[in-house]
């Protein structure tokens, strides 16, 4: 339950105040500030939830602006992060971008938005596209106020009624993210997936979805056993639709979905990984000149195909004249990121490249291992699936009874994908043969 909610500029002044309960004086803002550099200095980083004199502060910052909810009740804190997150994703659907510009450009729908997303403190209208319903951006002089939608007070607040389509259509996305750090010998020392179910339903009326995975936990607590592999999700995290309780007696994912796109639910799985996309690289110091050799070889099957590969390669900040001669694809010196790019559109599984990169180097000096980033690598693999998550089924009752088209795919893509510089090689040394 918030007291108030703030928007703040860099410098800690406030730009939207919207105070609920009265029972926090607004001038109490004025320690947010102070307390956060103080946080900083003594932690090394701002938390999220700060304590003085009995209140509590809780805030986020999205570009150039803090959101922060002020309480003295012992409130749940991940109910009012969540909030100031939702918050945070209604003013971007509103205004585009949320920054200061944009709040200075519309503070009095922010404060029509204020009052309708929270009551006396306490969450209630979230979804923006509910709330873009009768909170517009236009300018209407009208005789007869317009009345919110139904879905306002309904039960199920996140969809309207009387949607229709002339085609029933439901497109399920399972975009799988990896987290890997690889040391330079090609170990793995630190690997986990980062799912998420995203929908675009185009669904007549108030359909009820019903989603059936490969669930361990479910084969397991029916008795049943998998055809092929389970999967053990931890961290699972739903939008509203879902109904919680009959996920938590049977393990089924069964919601009434927003109209358009949102994301289902989001879990991780903490398991061992090899590297999709292994990269092998020997730096080689000489007087006034550095030389890269870098061999990618794609781990994965030859049946898939990983697209829009980028190979981002450290190089010294002072580095100048670069050469490239790479067997495929396209390389790029990017001088203001230290670091030259190397993109290849596609990438098949079980092919190797190689790039052997030149660069001038007008100072000597010795570079201190812990300070020298990591290769960062980006790609894309559709139809693919690292944790093996299968969709087992989804079905579409209305009652009207009409037919709807499920469509299902599978993308596994890099999320914080990194590979540790190896230590440079004098002249001579080479490992990789030259292309």
């Amino acid at each position: 339950m918030a007291s108030s909610v703030f928007l703040l500029d860099l410098k800690g002044k406030p730009l939207i105040a919207r105070d609920y309960r009265g029972d926090i004086p607004l001038t109490a803002i004025e320690r947010f500030m102070p307390l956060l550099q103080e946080r900083e200095d003594e932690e090394g980083t701002g938390l999220p939830v700060l304590t003085e004199n009995g209140v509590t502060y809780l805030h986020l910052r999205e570009k150039d602006v803090y959101l922060v909810a002020l309480t003295r009740k012992n409130a749940n804190a991940m109910t009012l992060l969540q909030f100031l997150h939702q918050l945070c994703k209604v003013f971007t659907e509103y205004f585009n971008a949320l920054e200061e510009e944009s709040i200075r450009d519309n503070f009095v729908i922010i404060y029509e938005l204020l009052d309708e997303m929270m009551d006396y403190g306490i969450p209630q209208i979230t979804e923006p596209k509910i709330l873009q319903e009768y909170i517009t951006q236009e300018s209407h002089i009208l005789e007869i106020m317009p009345r919110p939608p139904l879905a306002v007070t309904n039960a199920v607040s996140w969809r309207s009624e009387g949607i229709t389509y002339r085609k029933n259509e439901v497109f399920l996305d399972v975009v799988e993210s990896i987290n890997m750090l690889v040391n330079p010998a090609g170990n793995v020392l630190s690997s986990d997936i980062r799912g998420a179910i995203k929908m675009k339903v185009y669904l007549t009326g108030m359909p009820e979805l019903r989603l059936g995975l490969n669930d361990k936990v479910m084969f397991e607590s029916t008795g049943r056993t998998a055809k092929g592999k389970a999967v053990e999700m931890e961290d699972i995290r739903f939008h509203q639709c879902v109904r919680l309780s009959k996920f938590e007696t049977d393990r089924t994912i069964s919601f009434i979905p927003p109209d358009g796109e949102f994301e289902l639910m989001t879990y991780r799985l903490n398991t061992q990984l090899k590297p999709l996309i292994l990269c092998e690289c020997v730096v080689e110091t000489y007087r006034g000149r550095i030389e890269y050799m870098v061999k990618a070889k794609a781990q994965f099957k030859h049946r898939s195909t990983a697209n829009n590969v980028e190979i981002v390669v450290p190089v010294p900040g002072d580095s100048d004249s670069p050469k490239f001669k790479s067997t495929v694809g396209s390389v790029k010196y990017v001088p203001e990121q230290s670091a030259f790019v190397w993109k290849m559109k596609q990438f098949q599984g079980g092919k190797e490249a190689l790039l052997r990169a030149h660069f001038g180097l007008p100072s000597i000096r010795v570079e201190d291992p812990e300070r020298r980033p990591p290769i960062g690598v980006k790609f894309e693999i559709p139809y693919f699936t690292t944790s093996g998550i299968q969709v087992r089924y989804l079905k579409i009752v209305e009652k009207s009874g009409y037919q709807a088209l499920p469509w299902v795919r599978y993308i596994t893509k890099n999320g914080d994908y990194q590979l540790r510089m190896p230590d440079p090689l004098t002249s001579g040394e080479s490992r990789l043969p030259p292309i």
